[in-house]
């Protein structure tokens, strides 16, 4: 942790804003006295959560389509936190609209950060181990495909050009070190 001296804020405003984005300009002072401006998306404070599921010896994950790349994406179960839920509620909730799956362990890995400098929304990485069925009604405007990948075979996910996410590729990566101290 930096013993630095945060830069003092001199002006914030909006700029922009969407149904789904707010952008902010903000006025810096740094310590050494030298100014700047930034834009930064600003992130609701609700916080978002993704995780890795899996089922014995295979990983579940879902193919939907994701606006920004206009391509079917495959990656790990992920969604916003809800008003009135905490982290590991949304975990499990997104576990069974996404992928129809409960999980009986979860298991916080890391708190991540999409590009800091530019987004201030923070997304929590969860393992999903000890899964059954449970199915609940999502938000998606179509049905995931699900897709299952062996565990012993995680590095063809690597090789898959869908699986693009940097948040996704973080999560596996994750998963994989905390299985690595649990064996």
């Amino acid at each position: 942790m930096s013993s630095r001296q945060k830069p003092e804020i001199l002006h914030r405003q909006v700029v922009a804003h969407s149904r789904l984005f707010k952008i902010e300009q903000i006025h810096l002072k740094f310590s050494n006295q030298v100014e700047r401006v930034y834009e930064r998306m600003a992130g609701g404070s609700r916080g978002a959560v993704m995780v890795v599921p899996i089922l014995g010896d295979e990983l579940l994950l879902g193919r939907e389509y994701a606006a920004g790349t206009d391509n079917y994406e495959l990656g790990f179960p992920k969604g916003l936190i809800d008003p009135g839920e905490d982290a590991i509620t949304a975990a499990n909730r997104e576990l069974q609209e996404e992928i129809g799956y409960q999980a009986g362990r979860l298991t916080l890995l890391k708190e991540l950060s999409l590009a800091p400098g530019y987004f201030s929304s923070k997304m929590q990485i969860f393992l999903a181990q000890d899964l059954s069925p449970s199915k609940l009604e999502g938000d998606e405007p179509e049905p995931i495909e699900i897709e299952t990948c062996p565990l012993a075979q995680w590095e063809q996910l690597l090789d898959n050009p869908d699986f693009t996410e940097s948040r996704s590729v973080s999560a596996l990566f994750l998963a994989l070190k905390h299985l690595n101290h649990e064996s």
